[in-house]
């Protein structure tokens, strides 16, 4: 094997390795010292011009980059598990239970106010959608469970939730207000159930 080609094959490797671009004079160190590492890099730049994998030239560093126009393809969507707060599970519930449901009305079940950042986040997952409005003065929205709601919760109808006979088996259910009731059936929900979002919600 010559020593060009040997030379071509060690700086490839090399850069592929890389954990960053290297410099012409750290790349020039590892190969025969008769050989131009100018004429290697140029040589690999033909090389991979139509690659998947192009060589470029970074900050007067070299390192192999991604074609651009395959930039598409690479696009990946990450899920984080992470458990909704208790106020956004104890709201979901409500509104499964209650739909069409305005705001005000699930802040009267909860005995408190609902931050907008809830209905915000349940909307932004798409487990909630607005489904109306009610025909009272401010002409308030309706929120109702949503398609998503429907196969996350493993459910093929919003009339397979669990009915008063199941929730009192359960031991989710009793003379408590019912405020408390939610808040129980909610952490039911919190407990078997984790939100799947996109990183950096």
């Amino acid at each position: 094997m010559s020593e060009y080609l040997s030379a071509l094959r060690i700086t490839e490797a090399i850069l592929f390795a890389a954990p960053e671009p290297m410099t012409e004079a750290a790349l020039a160190e590892r190969i025969p010292s008769n050989v131009s590492i100018s004429l290697v890099l140029g040589e690999l730049s033909k090389n991979y011009a139509d690659r998947g994998v192009n060589l470029k030239a970074v900050g007067g560093r070299w390192a192999f980059r991604t074609a651009p126009d395959l930039a598409s393809f690479l696009e990946i969507e990450i899920k984080v598990n992470r458990k909704l707060s208790r106020a956004a599970v104890e709201t979901l519930a409500i509104i499964g239970y209650h739909q069409p449901i305005t705001r005000g009305e699930i802040e009267e079940i909860r005995g408190v106010s609902l931050s907008r950042g809830t209905l915000d986040l349940l909307l932004e997952l798409e487990w909630i959608r607005p489904v109306g409005k009610r025909k009272t003065p401010g002409r308030p929205v309706t929120w109702g469970t949503s398609q998503k709601f429907l196969e996350n919760f493993n459910l093929n109808d919003i009339k397979d939730l669990p009915g008063t006979d199941e929730l009192k088996a359960a031991g989710l259910l009793d003379k408590r207000p019912t405020s408390s009731i939610f808040g129980e059936v909610a952490l039911k929900i919190e407990e078997e159930n984790t939100e799947r979002v996109s990183d950096g919600i």
